[in-house]
């Protein structure tokens, strides 16, 4: 029995790992649209997006994109446009960037005047020990299709249940 219990420690450790990851929400930044330079009339429409969203840490933004560029830069850089030092960069047109601690995230375009022209967003990232998220919206109608921004669902809890169930039964107790 003794030589369980590593084996019992793997697999909460494991179903810890697949709690969280069925927690986390995915983002679509810019909805249909995807991440693009907003008319002149819609500059600030990435930040206007981010304030309606509650973001934690582990969530996911995904940004679309033709192209262009997404990447994450310090507040003094997104502040005056500045691509030149950024954090993280990525070009290949279909980026997820996981949200991985507390507080503001700093997003612009890299493309020559697009983050002048609004194509920019601060993320705000709500860490452990924050208030919980709204409960959940009553379910969808059988046969309908997730809401958009979401992910996991009925499976991702069943396996999240399983993994978390799996070293009670492995110990015994």
């Amino acid at each position: 029995m003794a030589n369980l219990r590593p084996l019992a420690l793997l697999l909460a450790v494991l179903g810890c790992a697949l709690c969280r990851h069925a927690d986390a929400t995915a983002f679509e930044v810019g909805g249909d649209d995807g991440w693009v330079v907003p008319s002149a009339s819609d500059g600030g429409r990435y930040n206007q997006w981010a304030s309606k969203n509650r973001f934690l840490v582990g969530d996911i933004v995904h940004f679309k994109y033709k192209e262009d560029s997404v990447m994450v830069v310090t507040e003094a850089d997104y502040d005056s446009c500045r691509a030149s030092h950024p954090i993280f960069f990525s070009n290949n047109g279909d980026t997820e960037v996981e949200l991985d601690h507390p507080g503001p995230i700093y997003f612009i375009s890299g493309d020559t005047g697009h983050c002048e022209r609004g194509q920019r967003m601060v993320v705000r990232v709500v860490g452990p020990g924050a208030p919980p998220p709204a409960p959940p919206s009553p379910p969808a109608p059988t046969g309908a299709a997730a809401p958009a921004g979401t992910t996991g669902g009925a499976l991702a809890g069943a396996i999240a249940a399983v993994a978390m169930a799996l070293p009670v039964v492995v110990i015994g107790v």
